[in-house]
């Protein structure tokens, strides 16, 4: 059994979902939420809160390993990227820290192995999460679907045989 713990980063928000994964069997939600952040306050203080709150989420979840989203860059959102690299940096370094393994996972490869093709929408990701944890209602916001996207994917790839 492995407890996977999936990322969706952000200065805002960041997006978490756990699963146990146990090889061969459907991965068991185990919890999911978001962190949210002070939108108002400066890049540093944000990024310590960051810290504090997944410092305290490993804490309480204890997973064996973490998935979060690569990094995705559009031409017109440059800067957006740059700061979303600042959040992937917190969550690389505090998983470093833990010993975990940490899967990067690029968005366009969650979104194929989630919803079937790599430009499905948020609304197309939302419901394949909820189809395939067998959840009632579609995780939301997005920041929780995203998570469980990512969590679900890298848990594919675990029960995956090696070549």
């Amino acid at each position: 059994m492995t407890r996977l713990l999936g990322i969706d980063p952000g200065l805002r928000s960041t997006g978490y979902g756990c699963l146990d994964v146990d090889r061969g069997r459907d991965p068991v939600l185990v919890d999911a939420g978001v962190l949210r952040l002070q939108a108002t306050a400066d890049l540093s203080p944000r990024l310590e809160q960051l810290h504090r709150d997944l410092e305290s989420l490993l804490e309480d979840l204890r997973p064996d390993r973490l998935a979060v989203e690569g990094l995705f860059s559009h031409p017109r959102r440059a800067r957006t990227a740059i700061l979303m690299a600042h959040a992937r940096g917190v969550i690389l370094q505090l998983g470093e820290a833990r010993g975990l393994p940490v899967d990067e996972l690029p968005p366009a490869l969650v979104k194929k192995a989630i919803a079937g093709h790599g430009n499905a929408t948020k609304a197309q990701v939302q419901e394949a999460v909820r189809r395939q944890l067998g959840l009632s209602v579609a995780p939301s916001p997005h920041d929780i679907s995203d998570a469980l996207a990512v969590a679900l994917c890298a848990a594919r790839r675990l029960d995956t045989p090696s070549p």
